[in-house]
């Protein structure tokens, strides 16, 4: 049997050409590859998600989880699958069994205060499944927004209030052009050694990015050798990921993605997404996800999701290196070839 360094380019051309490919990876155990860590909790991405008694889609069902409802995961099992054959992960909860596409697996990673960060703010992830957001470093302050687990945000100021003796990150969001303020425990600051680049001494003409739509694969070559391949989720109909060649001319770790204003019906308002590697100027990109845990079927607008964790490395990997007190770089011509088909 082949295995991972063994399967060339080549080959691997040859095999998405026969419709073969997702059975192939599947056979080399290399489908689930760099796949994110397993976590201990899961936050329900929507009010109503079930508790069935068996990881079966016709199982009793025990009972609902509320969204953002916390749960501890006791396992990873596999079942029956909803409408995705790509996606047959359960989760065994307390009293049953959930279904892992509506689960964000979460951590709560609480941390300690930092108590300055660089005139141009520093880089920073939520590590609490989500957090509250307030308008003012105050916690009888007017609630925002909730930001969720591995959302990035700059932050750009540290306030130590006397009066709650708390410290609290200021982040400001370009989009809306406002600044919020979250408890300094929900938010990891990401050192710049983080942000470093993958494979630096591979040329970056010898790197691909290839994206099979019919099995929503990405896979992601050294020359001829294979370096990554994970599932992932790609425009449904009508959002179509555009086929084609392209490049990851345009990058940026925390975007605020919203279609607010087009005349749609399907508005999303999506701040702090992840790890942004753009290779369309329609802002067609793969970047991390945590508005759901289902990856293998056609279900963004467009973009690439990916699991937040594969698309930081895949914005790590890839050219233009964005410097690490740089919130969006452009390029045009020097990006790392992209071929979705």
């Amino acid at each position: 049997m082949m295995t991972l360094p063994q399967l060339s380019r080549r080959d691997f051309l040859k095999i998405t050409a026969s419709g073969a490919l997702g059975l192939v990876l599947s056979e080399l155990g290399i489908d689930r590859a760099l796949a994110a860590p397993p976590t201990s909790k899961g936050l329900a991405i929507f009010s109503g998600v079930p508790i069935y008694d068996a990881p079966v889609v016709k199982a009793n069902k025990i009972e609902l989880i509320g969204k953002d409802q916390v749960i501890d995961l006791k396992a990873e099992v596999q079942g029956d699958y909803f409408d995705n054959p790509f996606n047959t992960t359960w989760y065994e909860v307390d009293g049953g069994y959930v279904y892992s596409a509506p689960i964000l697996p979460v951590e709560e990673n609480y941390q300690k205060p930092v108590y300055s960060v660089p005139a141009e703010g520093q880089l920073a992830e939520v590590s609490a499944p989500y957090s509250l957001t307030y308008r003012s470093p105050y916690f009888h302050s007017k609630n925002a927004h909730r930001i969720y687990y591995e959302s990035t945000h700059w932050v750009k100021k540290i306030i130590v209030t006397r009066e709650e003796k708390g410290v609290w990150y200021e982040i400001y969001d370009k989009e809306l052009k406002e600044s919020f303020y979250i408890p300094s425990y929900n938010m990891r600051l990401i050192p710049n050694e983080e942000l470093a680049p993958l494979s630096p001494e591979v040329p970056n003409e010898e790197k691909l990015l290839h994206v099979d739509l019919k099995s929503q694969i990405v896979n992601a070559f050294e020359g001829d050798k294979i370096v990554l391949s994970v599932r992932c989720a790609s425009g449904q109909r009508g959002t179509d990921t555009p086929k084609g060649q392209w490049s990851t001319y345009h990058k940026g770790p925390s975007i605020h993605m919203t279609n607010r204003g087009d005349a749609v019906a399907n508005i999303y308002n999506l701040p702090g997404v992840p790890w942004c590697s753009f290779f369309t100027g329609a802002g067609h990109a793969f970047h991390g996800t945590y508005w759901h845990n289902d990856y293998g079927r056609l279900r963004s607008n467009g973009c690439v999701n990916l699991p937040s964790s594969v698309a930081k490395w895949v914005y790590r990997w890839t050219n233009p290196v964005v410097p690490y007190n740089v919130d969006y770089l452009n390029l045009p011509g020097q990006g790392t070839k992209v071929i979705v088909e």
